[in-house]
């Protein structure tokens, strides 16, 4: 700058004539600066510091299977599939891969030099060693059963088809198709990959050495005739069956007779009882065999008739009209199969016929002619008989569960597989023993001062307060026709009470629903005894109680919810009065004990307050999660519930905000919403205002943020997008405010189960694992919290993403297991953190709200993750102001 010197005007002399002067109402743009912009840090999952060493140590076995890797000096190929028609044009549709490429093996073994293939049934293909050219291109014909393709108003064989190109196709049992098959070179991948791997020491290609591992298993089971689904696969194996399906960890629809499976689906005691709108969306894109010719087709919908009513044009080649064509007869598709065809029907004339066609070109079976083919995944919603059926028979013992997994190590013989065996990989058959610890349950603070240690993970109420009960004063109850003695009810709910501290007053009244109401829509229903209690009541009251007619599903309990948290902001609790006892009774005061901001235990630790790091500096602690529509609803908004501790030093008390967003999108995208400079309508903006007015007017120093619901591969998403809009709602209320994170995602949504070594019993309460089947360099952990009283406890996996407060291994699982014993709703420690639970519960109940049409006529039934703001989706209504800091999920 010193060789310059500038004029009036601000230009260097000798440089070029000044600008010309700005017009008036114009602001000038301010240039760039020169200097380079802060490339922003990209954060990764972070390594693990050290190991924990408090608990009772036990010994444990789990189902994680030792892989070794003898050939480290070889090598795997990658090569890039394409796949042809003869015509050129690309396959497009899955499941014609394995076949091609299992004909290409069988045909050219000789030109591949006998080799063998793994291939991931589309694009990928991986050889050990290098097959003899860089570029193969093959050609392959392949034998396919006939099309489903006939015409509209062809009988299923094809005999008597009006259309004379579709009898003479259909004639022929197989027709061909010629493929054409490129093989390109793409990369190596050295097997020492896979080694450095399992030892943490991550190298450019051990994801991908780990994804050639994966597709060899999975070709395996494939070969096996298993159903490969996801990370699993399921063996076509009968004892398996429930009603529903095999339960593993995805229901499969039992082969066998079409109706059969409508009557167990539905639970109908008979065809009569059959509800046909719910049957089509059971048994849609579903694949039938036919019966005697046994075709397969896939379900497209039902006849808009019975079959002994539906018509359909049948021509007849042997009656001929003047001009020589086939003369047309209309006919039933009872009579057509019956008379024409001599195939007896004994009940399906009066149920709709099945159509395999097309909507405007449809082709009809009978009912009773149709089966389901084995090994179909059924992806629709299920009922609540179907959900009970489902957990009843996923409950196995330990013993049980090790006997199922051990068998089918057997059964799956990875010894025999020649690439694994050409690649020096092994697979031990024996269950791998870590060492766990058992940590000691926290003490628990109630009423009068007493404090206590749960036993086994659980504790009761006998003869004990809440820690801080409340009062319920201006009350009413709210009888939907469900039979009760509503006065016996209310005696007993207020002598309950006493005992647990709680002083309830008499009910203000009872409103009984009348009697011409109870068939009305439930909006309508819930409107017209809104309207009576505004009618005599004196004013708004503080809580509502709601005796409903249904114990589960009740369509009057989302417009219920509604209109009290959105529209009048009372607070309010449902039950349904079937049998209700002192045990009941207590259940649903710690609800509502909770909803009006009372507390009913909490840990000794947070009084004192003494809880490690947590009580030292303000810390908030975030749950985090995102609901989607049920399966086969791809266009219902996701809904993305954040719940957020208050009143620091607690942890026990929190209040939760809930949004809509796209379909099946997983990464909350209204954390931070800038609307103008000084305005940001996100979530966190919300909570953070809450935890500055309940913790005396102080910001939170920590925030610890517990993630559910995301997988591995979306672990860099969190950190960089969901905690990238958490640090700018931050900055956006105080630019100078720098809080410290702790990231923690938990997933249960795994297969990884301890036993307990020469034990039939589950794991203790407070077992934690953050060694040997843990990642080798990365922090996470299993902890299983809760008493596993049916079936074999599933521990709760968490990864630790990011600690920047520094947290000891020792004092983070000890603040993680105490989260399991917050939970206000129950007496026992829970599966995975308190926050967690709320933030499902909290979506789960603002979801109801809005009741949104079963979309899976209309769209996919794959769902799949869409793109921020891809569909405009409808905003929940915001809840009054005093309840939306409330536990009104509780």
């Amino acid at each position: 700058m010193d060789s310059f010197e500038a004029d009036g005007n601000g230009a260097a002399q000798d440089s070029l004539p000044p600008p010309p002067p700005v017009p008036p109402n114009v602001v000038p743009i301010k240039a760039e600066s020169d200097e380079p912009a802060k490339k922003k840090v990209v954060l990764l999952p972070m390594a693990r510091r050290g190991l924990g060493s408090k608990g009772q140590k036990i010994s444990i076995l789990t189902n994680h299977f030792k892989v070794n890797v003898g050939n480290v000096d070889g090598q795997f190929f990658h090569y890039s599939v394409s796949l042809f028609y003869e015509d050129g044009r690309p396959v497009e549709g899955k499941g014609v891969g394995r076949k091609v490429i299992d004909r290409v093996q069988e045909t050219y073994s000789s030109e591949l030099d006998g080799k063998q293939f793994a291939y991931d049934g589309e694009k990928s293909l991986f050889t050990v060693g290098s097959l003899p050219r860089n570029k193969l291109e093959f050609t392959v014909v392949l034998d396919e059963v006939t099309s489903n393709r006939t015409n509209g108003n062809a009988s299923p064989d094809g005999r008597d088809s009006p259309n004379e190109h579709d009898r003479k196709r259909l004639r022929r049992p197989y027709h061909s198709k010629t493929y054409r098959v490129e093989i390109s070179f793409a990369a190596k991948i050295p097997m020492q990959a896979i080694q450095s791997a399992l030892r943490g020491q991550e190298s450019e290609n051990s994801q991908e050495a780990l994804r050639v591992l994966d597709i060899i298993l999975r070709q395996h089971a494939a070969k096996q005739g298993c159903l490969l689904v996801r990370q699993s696969f399921f063996q076509n194996d009968p004892n398996n069956f429930t009603d529903i399906g095999d339960v593993s960890t995805t229901m499969i629809v039992r082969p066998g007779p079409v109706v059969d499976f409508l009557l167990q689906n539905q639970n109908a005691k008979d065809p009569d009882s059959l509800d046909w709108t719910k049957a089509k969306r059971a048994l849609k894109n579903l694949r039938i065999k036919v019966s005697p010719t046994n075709q397969e087709y896939k379900i497209t919908g039902f006849s808009d008739q019975f079959c002994e009513d539906q018509l359909f044009t049948l021509k007849q080649k042997s009656m001929k009209n003047e001009n020589g064509e086939a003369e047309a007869l209309e006919i039933t598709v009872y009579d057509y199969f019956v008379n024409h065809r001599n195939i007896q029907l004994r009940y399906s004339g009066r149920m709709p016929c099945i159509n395999v066609g097309k909507p405007k070109r449809p082709t009809y079976i009978p009912i009773e002619l149709c089966s389901l083919v084995s090994l179909q995944r059924y992806t629709k919603a299920l009922s609540t008989f179907q959900r009970a059926s489902l957990v009843e028979k996923s409950r196995q013992k330990p013993q049980e569960r090790m006997n199922v997994l051990s068998n089918a190590l057997k059964n799956s013989n990875y010894g025999a597989e020649p690439i694994l065996r050409s690649c020096g990989v092994s697979i031990s058959s024996n269950f791998t023993q870590v060492e766990g610890r058992v940590l000691p349950a926290p003490r628990l603070k109630v009423g009068n001062g007493e404090d206590f240690f749960p036993r086994n993970g659980r504790w009761n109420f006998n003869n004990k307060k809440f820690v801080e009960p409340s009062k319920i004063e201006r009350w009413a109850v709210v009888n939907f026709s469900a039979r009760c003695d509503v006065n016996s009810l209310v005696r007993d709910l207020i002598r309950c009470g006493e005992m647990k501290g709680i002083h309830i007053d008499q009910p203000f009244d009872v409103f009984q629903e009348m009697h011409q109401n109870r068939r009305a829509p439930p909006m309508v229903r819930v409107e017209k005894m809104f309207e009576e209690i505004q009618s005599r009541l004196p004013g708004a009251p503080q809580f509502l109680l709601c005796l409903l007619p249904d114990r589960k599903n009740s369509d009057l309990y989302g417009p219920w919810k509604r209109k009290n948290l959105a529209e009048f902001g009372i607070v309010n609790q449902c039950m349904a009065p079937t049998r209700v006892n002192d045990q009941y009774l207590t259940n649903l005061l710690l609800k509502i004990n909770a909803k009006l901001g009372g507390l009913n235990s909490m840990l000794s630790i947070e009084q004192t307050p003494s809880i490690p790091i947590v009580s030292k500096a303000p810390t908030m602690i975030l749950g985090m999660d995102v609901s989607h529509g049920s399966p086969g609803q791809s266009d219902v908004p996701s809904i993305a519930a954040v719940v957020s501790s208050r009143h620091w030093p607690l942890i026990s008390r929190y209040r939760a905000s809930v949004r809509t967003q796209s379909p099946k999108l997983e990464m909350i995208d209204s954390l931070f919403k800038r609307v103008s400079d000084k305005e940001d309508e996100g979530i966190l903006r919300e909570v953070l205002l809450d935890f500055y007015t309940s913790s005396g007017k102080r910001k939170p120093d920590q925030i610890i943020i517990f993630r559910d619901g995301v997988s591995e591969s979306q672990f860099n998403q969190v950190l960089n997008i969901e905690l990238d809009q958490i640090m700018e709602a931050c900055k956006f209320l105080d630019e100078a405010w720098n809080p410290k994170f702790v990231v923690i995602v938990a997933q249960k949504n795994h297969h990884t189960k301890f036993f307990q070594q020469g034990s039939p019993d589950n794991v203790p309460p407070g077992t934690v694992i953050d060694n040997k089947i843990c990642h080798p360099k990365n922090n996470d952990f299993y902890l299983c919290a809760h008493a596993g009283m049916i079936g074999t406890t599933r521990p709760t996996h968490y990864h630790v993403l990011l600690d920047q407060i520094g947290f000891s291994a020792d004092d983070l699982q000890e603040l993680v297991h105490s989260l399991s014993y917050v939970y206000q709703k129950s007496t026992t420690a829970i599966s995975v953190v308190a926050p967690i639970c709320y933030a499902h519960l909290a979506a789960s109940q603002l979801g109801t709200f809005m009741k949104f049409e079963d979309a899976s006529e209309t769209s996919s039934s794959h769902g799949g993750v869409t793109a921020p703001g891809a569909i405009p989706v409808p905003q929940l209504p915001r809840l009054k102001e005093n309840v939306c800091n409330s536990m009104f999920f509780c």
